[in-house]
């Protein structure tokens, strides 16, 4: 028998209404969008995700849940906005969507800001990444004639200074900067995410967050002790590596009590870093007189075995600190072995350099309960939860939007954001020529 295949009337100005609905709604989203990126701005600048993660954008990942790319390119695009008030503008009156303005923040400058705008109102998103991308290479052939001259211009020198700290200045051709800033970033990211930066999203914040510049100090450090760990010069003795730190046995055992805790030139470290370094070290038990003289040494180990090592890794895979995914860590015993903990799987838990740090010297608690589940406490004693709550949302989230743009005096609708492409083929390269300032010679290529 034939069949008969029955196709509802479509009324095409209800389907009209649907697009409107759809367009407007986009508009309330965008200028909700810009708000969110001024929040994540100030968010930043006032450090406020802390030093229990590695970056804004390792916050972002963990308490929004946002991707670590896309939590990278929020904070980017927030700082950058900072600069280009005409941008900013615009997506805050939901004109431009966060595409087309997260792709002209990648080459606007407050002198081409004007003209870019100008091209994001005319194009599609598709034309706006195609003119970005044409505009970056033009860029890029000036800076051919500058990456000769900062060649010539290369330098680092190394110094240690009387108190021991050493002191590092230089300057890096890009290429080679970038190498150090990815080998940085591996470091943050791989021994701690991928980071901060990523990353790992990172935990809950530290009391006396240490700044940028001491980040980046701490990350050098595992450059270093990485570096060395994989023998980049396999002749030298070992001991030549190796960071001594001579302890009495009462001070690993209790961190309060008096006694010495420096390293083997002399300088002083505090107990808790002694506990840390000790929690996966080899030691050498030296026993003196009541007048300091050795009578007795012994070698003796509290180094994880290679295959505890690896069961540890199995079973932990990242850092176990709450909303950290940095896949490489250190052991670290939940009782510390001077206290009587054994080395043993159940009390060794996985940490990232600086969450390892955090529970020895910035008063961070760590807890094994009965059933193996492990309970992290800030330095005030308040519980850290592994996953933060969701943040409440509205009954009705489109119309909650809607009054929210109203409140700051928007008046958005299906027209706000329509480009005004009509169909015409985009040339790039005469784009460029008429919008690029080199191409238009209002720029000239920087001089030697």
């Amino acid at each position: 028998m034939p069949t008969h295949c029955a196709h509802a009337h479509i009324d095409p100005a209800d389907v009209d209404r649907l697009g409107d609905e759809i367009a407007e709604l986009s508009a309330h989203l965008e200028a909700a969008t810009a708000r969110l990126l001024t929040l994540i701005r100030e968010f930043d600048a006032r450090r406020g995700w802390g030093s229990g993660f590695r970056s804004c954008a390792h916050w972002l990942s963990w308490r929004v849940g946002l991707d670590l790319g896309a939590a990278r390119e929020r904070v980017r695009v927030a700082h950058a906005l900072a600069t280009l008030p005409a941008l900013a503008q615009a997506l805050a009156r939901g004109e431009l969507s966060y595409a087309k303005v997260r792709a002209l923040t990648r080459v606007a400058t407050p002198e081409t800001e004007a003209r870019l705008l100008a091209v994001g109102r005319a194009g599609t998103a598709e034309h706006v990444e195609r003119i970005v991308r044409g505009w970056r290479r033009v860029d890029q052939r000036a800076m051919t004639h500058e990456a000769n001259r900062q060649h010539a211009n290369r330098w680092l020198t190394v110094r240690r200074e009387e108190d021991g700290t050493v002191v590092i200045h230089g300057r890096l051709v890009p290429d080679v900067g970038d190498l150090l800033l990815r080998a940085l970033d591996a470091a943050r990211e791989t021994l701690y995410q991928r980071r901060h930066e990523a990353g790992s999203p990172e935990a809950e914040p530290v009391p006396e967050a240490p700044t940028r510049a001491q980040q980046q100090a701490d990350a050098l450090a595992l450059l270093a002790e990485t570096a060395l760990h994989h023998e980049l010069d396999p002749g030298a003795p070992g001991e030549r590596y190796q960071v001594v730190v001579h302890v009495d046995a009462s001070v690993l055992a209790d961190p309060v009590r008096p006694g010495q805790s420096e390293l083997e030139e002399g300088d002083h470290v505090s107990a808790e870093t002694s506990r840390r370094l000790a929690c996966d070290a080899s030691r050498v038990v030296m026993r003196h007189d009541g007048d300091g003289q050795m009578v007795e040494i012994g070698a003796r180990t509290r180094t994880i075995p290679p295959p505890m090592r690896r069961a540890l890794l199995h079973r932990d895979r990242t850092c176990r600190f709450p909303g950290c995914h940095v896949r490489v860590g250190q052991g670290h015993h939940v009782r510390h072995w001077a206290n009587g903990g054994p080395t043993t799987l159940s009390n060794l838990v996985l940490l990232c350099r600086l969450h390892h740090r955090a529970v020895h010297e910035e008063g961070y608690q760590l807890e094994r309960a009965e059933d193996g589940a492990l309970h992290f406490r800030r330095p005030d004693g308040r519980p850290l939860p592994e996953v933060p709550p969701p943040s409440p949302v509205p009954i009705d989230p489109p119309d909650a939007l809607r009054a929210w743009s109203k409140a700051r005096g928007l008046h958005l609708h299906a027209r706000t954001a329509w480009p005004r492409w009509v169909g015409e083929r985009l040339d790039v390269g005469w784009a460029i020529d008429v919008l690029h300032p080199r191409a238009t010679g209002e720029a000239r290529p920087p001089q030697s």
